[in-house]
């Protein structure tokens, strides 16, 4: 990661959380790319006539990510993403909720759930049906929740998230099936 002139980001999000706030300018630059590739990919996914922007999705994760320095011991560029991904979804979703709310129910959000088998076309579902069922998952299995919202919301290969959740890969493609599966059972049951 480094380039001669950078630090690697795992040690400028060390310096950010000891309270330089130089440091998170550098990660910023550093993984603002991704971000808003990632931010692309989640509006591209949206209604048209979605009124989010990408740049606005990466900055209102930013100042998130500011609220909460302190409180998180940052280990890893991979954490950071999966954190940003998080809020992101959060973003989204507090979005999607607005626009209903402002339509009084018009319709919802969807996007597609793009881990569903090859041999299913993809279809789309709703955001708040897909955050709701996350959160279901994430009480009943906390880990296995974190590990698909690592994949769909952060991006994260295999052994990205393996290493943010302190597993074995396999352990992440095992989590990554059954919480899909999990997924796509309670979504069906919210559809009929």
């Amino acid at each position: 990661m480094e380039d001669g002139r950078r630090q690697p980001v795992t040690v400028l999000l060390r310096e950010w959380h000891r309270g330089n706030p130089s440091a998170l300018a550098q990660v910023a630059e550093i993984v603002d790319r991704e971000l808003r590739r990632l931010a692309s990919s989640y509006l591209r996914r949206e209604n048209p006539g979605h009124t989010l922007q990408p740049t606005a999705l990466v900055n209102e994760a930013y100042l998130r990510l500011i609220g909460q320095a302190e409180r998180i011991d940052w280990e890893s560029r991979s954490q950071f993403i999966g954190i940003a991904a998080r809020h992101m979804r959060q973003i989204l979703v507090d979005h999607a909720r607005r626009d209903i709310a402002a339509k009084r129910g018009a319709g919802a959000t969807t996007i597609p759930l793009d881990d569903a088998p090859a041999s299913c076309q993809p279809r789309s579902v709703d955001l708040m049906d897909l955050d709701e069922a996350l959160n279901k998952l994430a009480e009943v299995d906390p880990r296995k929740a974190q590990a698909m919202e690592l994949k769909y919301f952060g991006g994260l290969e295999m052994a990205e998230i393996a290493s943010v959740l302190n597993i074995s890969v396999k352990t992440v493609e095992k989590d990554v099936r059954m919480a899909g599966a999990w997924l796509r059972a309670a979504l069906r049951g919210q559809e009929t």
